[in-house]
């Protein structure tokens, strides 16, 4: 099979693939800049409103955030595989690569639906922040303002995990396509390796949100 294009700043191809290898970590580090504030302010709440914490907490969908955990857990042992497809090499490789991608993106699109299902809902309960949020059990104005906090915190972080999650499907549905073509034309088989490690970061994230958000505060008082 045909390599990749060598691009003429680099010596040979495994400078090229380190490089790629190391941009994709640094960007991936420098994302931590977007949720390291968000999981701060948590903190911060927590540790000064835990009551009002385990209150909002017990108003998420432990379910439906349990159920979304699997389906993403899943899609990730799917990148996986398609990284080990592709690395087989050949045409039949690329293909099978192509196959999980699909399947990777559509466990994607399934978690976007069932969080798009759970933020109707918390909407429809007027748990959104702003003049309408009006939990039921947020007797006292303190309660009332820690458990808005909450939701503050919770909208932004999982909003902007969905944001990463729908790029990584989309990143997913473009390398589907272009695996089709082999190298020089198409990329080559660290493409996929690189998309795995941007899919793999956001799984990591959503596997430090669900507790915080659906279990850790749960029992609060």
């Amino acid at each position: 099979m045909n390599a990749p294009v060598l691009e003429p700043q680099f010596r040979d191809h495994a400078q090229q693939d380190f490089a790629r290898s190391l941009g994709m970590w640094v960007f991936l580090s420098s994302e931590l800049l977007f949720f390291g504030p968000l999981l701060l302010g948590y903190l911060y709440l927590r540790m000064h409103h835990p009551g009002a914490t385990g209150m909002a907490s017990r108003h998420t969908d432990m379910l439906l955030g349990t159920v979304n955990t699997a389906v993403l857990l899943t899609s990730s042992f799917c990148m996986a595989l398609a990284g080990h497809a592709a690395q087989g090499g050949g045409t039949e490789g690329r293909r099978r690569a192509a196959r999980l991608l699909a399947l990777t993106a559509l466990l994607g699109v399934v978690f976007l639906a069932i969080k798009g299902y759970e933020w109707h809902q918390e909407f429809d309960e007027h748990l959104f922040p702003g003049t309408g949020f009006h939990p039921s059990d947020a007797r006292t104005p303190t309660a009332l303002y820690g458990m808005e906090l909450f939701f503050l915190l919770y909208f932004a972080a999982t909003g902007l995990h969905a944001l990463h999650l729908f790029i990584g499907v989309s990143a997913c549905v473009w390398l589907m396509v272009v695996l089709r073509k082999a190298p020089p034309r198409g990329p080559g088989d660290e493409a996929v390796e690189l998309v795995g490690l941007y899919w793999h970061f956001v799984d990591v994230v959503w596997i430090v949100l669900y507790p915080l958000l659906y279990l850790t505060a749960r029992s609060g008082g």
